[in-house]
């Protein structure tokens, strides 16, 4: 092992507090594998009620009809999602990419969208209007409102006046943080503000962006009242196999109004290949439960380490969660970037690669992103990114196996060291 450590440049003493920190997180270990567990059952029960087989790994080209694999697909999320319907598809090429899909296909103009956890995140920017752009949904005459948060909490007052004294035809509620410092959205708020919403309008569209989140509490927000739900499939459900793709998840009626919206209107989940996907997307989501438990394992290893060198971290070690971010405050741009440095030295890809700041579509500042990634953007393998803004916070996330985690936590602290 020594040769190892010599070889990774991981310092004795940071290998030793590691190990240490292990040892004290194993009841906290444990329930993250139970979580596994359930979460595998739910996964391996609607693989047996849909009656996954072999063929259903066959690929459709051209227009994509009577695609019986990539419908059993959507069949099987459904059940996972507890949702009435879903649209899986390799045709999203993100999660931002199905959060436009999901707002052009249920908003008209002249409806008023209503975020309720503050300013969403920087990508959407320009799709909603926040940022001028000729495409967005402010160009087609639909309004954005916003409501922040309270001590990280929703501001239940405010939201039920709102809708007292306006008609919102939707509800954003975005779960995870994104560059922001307040706390990612448990389920448990969800509910209750739903609850808090339907006392007031039981029509408004109450829709999640679930991205980050999924297989980290054992309900999603479908099952506490939510309508429909958005995520993406190089994040947590896709088990670091999907290639692409995401996800849009609810009522019936309303996935088929966002398919429609991806797609043809009148055709909608009828047409849309499948290119060779079938089996990616369904190993992915199989694998899906293990991975999110490693990746949760990595950030809770990471936060604890972090905490004893002194440094400011979100979530805590001991604290519940509900997604995979780990948010580190660093206060210096140069703590953050050799941080980031030694996630990407860690990787089994272009870990020879040193990232630099840059400018990145979307965004506002210059943002510093490490992800040697075997699919490009993979939020579900291990990777760490932050904008070059005070006070300097590296956000990480994922990591397919938990040896890889601990190694990665090891390197990237050891290189932080350096600084003195």
């Amino acid at each position: 092992m020594k040769s190892e450590l010599e070889y990774f440049k991981i310092k004795k003493d940071i290998y030793d507090l590691v190990l240490n920190c292990e040892k004290e997180l194993t009841s906290i270990y444990k329930e993250i594998d139970d979580l596994a567990f359930v979460n595998m059952v739910k996964v391996l029960k609607a693989f047996k009620e849909e009656n996954v087989g072999e063929s259903d790994f066959s690929s459709s080209t051209g227009y994509g009809y009577n695609d019986i694999g990539r419908d059993k697909i959507e069949k099987v999320f459904a059940k996972v999602l507890g949702a009435e319907s879903a649209l899986v598809r390799s045709q999203f090429i993100s999660g931002t990419h199905a959060l436009t899909v999901a707002l052009f296909g249920l908003l008209r103009p002249n409806d008023t969208m209503l975020s309720i956890t503050g300013l969403p995140y920087d990508t959407l920017h320009e799709v909603i209007g926040i940022k001028e752009n000729s495409s967005s949904l402010k160009s087609f005459g639909i309004n954005y409102e916003q409501i922040d948060l309270v001590d990280d909490d929703f501001d239940y007052a405010k939201i039920k006046e709102t809708l007292k004294s306006k008609k919102i035809k939707l509800i954003e509620i975005q779960r995870s943080k994104g560059y922001s410092t307040r706390k990612s959205i448990d389920i448990l708020k969800i509910q209750k503000v739903i609850a808090e919403i339907r006392s007031v309008d039981k029509d408004v569209i109450i829709m999640v962006d679930n991205c980050y989140t999924e297989f980290v509490e054992d309900k999603t927000p479908l099952e506490v009242g939510a309508d429909i739900i958005v995520g993406s499939l190089i994040k947590n459900l896709g088990g670091g196999i999907a290639s692409n793709g995401a996800y849009i998840a609810g009522k019936k009626e309303l996935v088929d109004l966002t398919s429609e919206r991806l797609t043809v209107p009148g055709e909608g989940k009828e047409v849309g290949p499948s290119l060779g996907m079938n089996k990616e997307i369904l190993m992915g989501l199989y694998h899906a439960p293990s991975v999110v438990a490693n990746s949760l394992k990595t950030a809770i290893l990471m936060s604890l380490v972090l905490e004893k060198l002194g440094y400011q971290v979100e979530p805590k070690y001991n604290a519940k969660r509900c997604d995979i971010v780990q948010n580190v405050v660093f206060g210096s741009p140069d703590k953050l970037i050799k941080f980031c440095e030694g996630i990407q030295a860690s990787a089994a890809i272009d870990s020879n690669a040193v990232p630099v700041p840059t400018d990145m579509p979307g965004y506002d500042d210059k943002i510093i992103m490490a992800s040697g990634s075997f699919t490009q953007g993979s939020s579900i393998e291990l990777s760490c990114d932050g904008p070059l803004r005070s006070p300097y916070i590296a956000y990480m996330q994922g990591s397919l196996t938990y040896e890889q985690g601990k190694l990665a936590v090891m390197v990237a602290v050891s290189n932080l060291c350096e600084i003195k």
